[in-house]
């Protein structure tokens, strides 16, 4: 069972003592004290706090002091412990950034309450006196108030069916002191038992009532004939996952596929868009990114979110063939922030770049990344075959002295530009992926890392770093 705690006997306790508190006495000189409420019975620590740690101080009067001295289950209002009530509730829209409540409907919720169980709750209330007359007067102020019970609210939520209750004053113990015994003068103490049913209530499940976020369209073909012209019946046949449900252009533009029946198929919400920066990923909407909060999108599709079971899928644009995936959590501190768990068996498999002296089993993959402007290579970047993708420029085709960690062994200069990814063949280096020239989509993984690499063109990024336009990504949060 999951944890839970709503702190409910807490309020109770909490309720009783506000409930003894704002009571005063007037002394011989008509100076009203204010009476000071404290929770816990009188053991051995509490007395000696009391008395500031020593013997020689007279614990202090008037004081009430609250604690519990029983629970037990209350059999008489026991019900069905199966019974489940539904309430439907209906919020009005609020802006966030005007902080105001907005003139139309805003969230839907269904609660679904589980049947509390019943409990007695027992109280004692000890007031402490130093005198007859102030005894008096407290009790006064009290006693009237129990005739011969005192309503109590828990709290303000007006769902919570248990949040009203009643304090029944059930007896009064008049003095705690016996017949005197030496010259001690001990401090009166008049208790008074209070009883109040209280139930203790299970997590309720509260779901958001969803919108339609999938829809899945079947077209007749009109080369069997139009329903206006009555030449045959369409054909509407079931929907088939091997058909490719659609295909986006550059601009993000989605042509349908068609076959003898189409299928239009929307895998997006409210035609958000998805940046995906390393395992971050955030909303886009209208050009704006991370100003959309996930549990808005969450709450709104079918099934309930599961911290990291959830799924969400993402395909590139022209890729519709291959989807990548991983298991989903949002960020506690920022709600705009979806952290994913990739499933690296889905990544796109690398590209074949072949070389002079590299093994085969290894063309798809590079060593390192650097920056010849920065660092230099080593021997062991030198080591046979080993590859190396280039952040920046090496050497000129003017310039007739290039940098000497760059060289051939014959000392011949060494060229290449940013973005290429280059070889070693035990004598020089060789370029085997020339950015300049390649504008197909290439990918690559760092075997020191274990991170894929896409060429798209123009840059090299994280294979699943984008962004993904709406009807390109979608969740699964049953996983």
């Amino acid at each position: 069972m999951q944890h839970f705690y709503d702190g409910q006997v807490r309020r109770y306790v909490t309720q009783m003592v506000r409930l003894m508190s704002n009571f005063s006495v007037k002394d011989g000189k008509g100076k009203l004290t204010q009476i000071p409420v404290t929770y816990g019975d009188l053991t051995r620590q509490v007395a000696n706090i009391i008395r500031d740690n020593t013997e020689n101080k007279i614990p202090s009067a008037p004081r009430i002091a609250v604690h519990v001295t029983g629970m037990e289950i209350d059999r008489e209002r026991t019900a069905d412990a199966s019974y489940v009530s539904k309430v439907n509730i209906r919020e009005r829209a609020y802006d966030e950034a005007g902080k105001e409540y907005l003139n139309f409907e805003g969230k839907n919720y269904t609660v679904e309450r589980l049947m509390p169980t019943p409990y007695k709750l027992t109280f004692n209330c000890d007031i402490w006196s130093t005198n007859t007359d102030m005894k008096l007067q407290i009790l006064e102020q009290i006693l009237v108030l129990f005739n011969p019970s005192l309503e109590v609210q828990t709290t303000d939520n007006y769902i919570d069916w248990t949040s009203l209750t009643h304090v029944m004053l059930e007896s009064v113990t008049w003095s705690s002191r016996s017949v005197p015994v030496g010259v001690d003068s001990e401090i009166d103490v008049s208790t008074l038992t209070f009883t109040t049913p209280i139930y203790i209530s299970p997590p309720v499940k509260v779901k958001r009532l969803g919108v339609i976020t999938n829809i899945i369209t079947s077209i007749f073909d009109e080369e069997r004939g139009t329903l206006d012209l009555g030449l045959s019946m369409p054909e509407l046949n079931a929907y088939d996952d091997s058909i490719v449900r659609g295909v986006a252009d550059k601009d993000g533009n989605r042509n349908v596929e068609t076959t003898s029946v189409q299928h239009v198929v929307g895998t997006n919400y409210q035609d958000y868009g998805v940046y995906v920066t390393g395992t971050l990923a955030q909303i886009e909407s209208k050009g704006m990114v991370g100003t959309t909060s996930w549990r808005q999108i969450l709450e709104s599709h079918p099934g309930q979110y599961q911290d990291d079971i959830s799924r969400i899928f993402f395909t590139k644009l022209n890729e519709t063939t291959h989807e990548i995936t991983g298991t989903i959590s949002v960020n506690s501190m920022d709600e705009t922030q979806l952290i994913i768990n990739w499933d690296t068996d889905t990544f796109p498999s690398n590209s074949v770049i072949s070389g002079p002296v590299r093994n085969n089993n290894q063309w798809t993959t590079i060593d390192y990344i650097i920056d010849p402007q920065k660092t230099v290579p080593t021997n062991v970047m030198k080591g046979l075959g080993g590859r190396i993708l280039l952040l920046n420029d090496i050497g000129d085709a003017s310039n007739t002295d290039g940098p000497d960690a760059w060289k051939s062994a014959g000392g011949v200069d060494f060229v290449a530009k940013r973005n290429d990814i280059v070889e070693w063949d035990g004598t020089k280096f060789v370029v085997v992926f020339e950015a300049a020239t390649s504008k197909e989509v290439t990918y690559v993984t760092n075997l020191k890392t274990g991170i894929q690499y896409r060429w798209d063109g123009e840059e090299w990024l994280l294979s699943v770093e984008g962004l993904y336009p709406g009807g390109t990504w979608r969740i699964a949060l049953n996983g």
